[in-house]
């Protein structure tokens, strides 16, 4: 049986092509589009794909990409607040950019920084990182219970517009993606979780911030 990921959804689903031999589901429900389970890589082969990426402090090209993410939040964002980068990969630098602007921030990655420093955090960047994840729902709620209220969760992943464009679209090519977001997933993801959407000016880039209370 196909159960949606984020929303649970087991009824109203489309077939959808993709740009490889992967087979796609979307979710009428939510806009998710995601990969069967066997499909997901082990973590071996997970670890020695992104072992490979060339991204750190020292490639300017990356800094540039992560600030798409960074200059957006800042608003939102004091000095005195603990933050934490979700899914930092093997070369922390998202953090590195925030140290070296006064701000605080520890380094989370189920597989090369499994250890969590704090319970709680004012604010979580996930960039690249969500478009990995096998079960996105399990993931939010742990993000979301990891995040004071009226904290900051922003996300970086590219949004899937339509079918037709999916189904020859480079971000779908990567194996290591397998879950893709609409704008409306977005919207279902606020509402269920309980988060409402600031603006960033970035259509790859997401600021919610945590309400009070959430039904997730």
């Amino acid at each position: 049986m196909v159960v949606c990921p984020i929303c649970s959804n087991r009824k109203s689903f489309n077939v959808i092509e993709g740009p490889d031999k992967r087979a796609y589901t979307k979710c009428n429900n939510c806009q998710l589009i995601f990969t069967g389970t066997c499909f997901h890589l082990s973590v071996n082969e997970e670890k020695k794909r992104y072992s490979e990426h060339k991204n750190g402090i020292e490639y300017p090209g990356y800094v540039e990409f992560l600030n798409q993410a960074i200059e957006p939040a800042l608003p939102h964002l004091s000095r005195n607040m603990n933050g934490l980068d979700f899914g930092c990969g093997p070369t922390p630098t998202l953090s590195v950019l925030l140290k070296k602007q006064g701000y605080k921030c520890d380094d989370y990655d189920p597989i090369f920084f499994p250890e969590i420093t704090k319970k709680v955090y004012d604010f979580i960047f996930a960039t690249e990182c969500f478009e990995h994840f096998f079960f996105p729902g399990k993931e939010l709620r742990k993000i979301h219970d990891m995040l004071r209220p009226q904290g900051f969760l922003i996300v970086m992943t590219e949004t899937w517009r339509t079918e037709e464009a999916f189904s020859s679209w480079y971000y779908a090519r990567d194996l290591t993606h397998v879950s893709f977001y609409h704008n409306r997933t977005f919207k279902f993801i606020a509402e269920k979780f309980g988060f409402i959407i600031h603006n960033s000016h970035n259509p790859r880039v997401v600021i919610l911030q945590k309400q009070n209370s959430g039904n997730h």
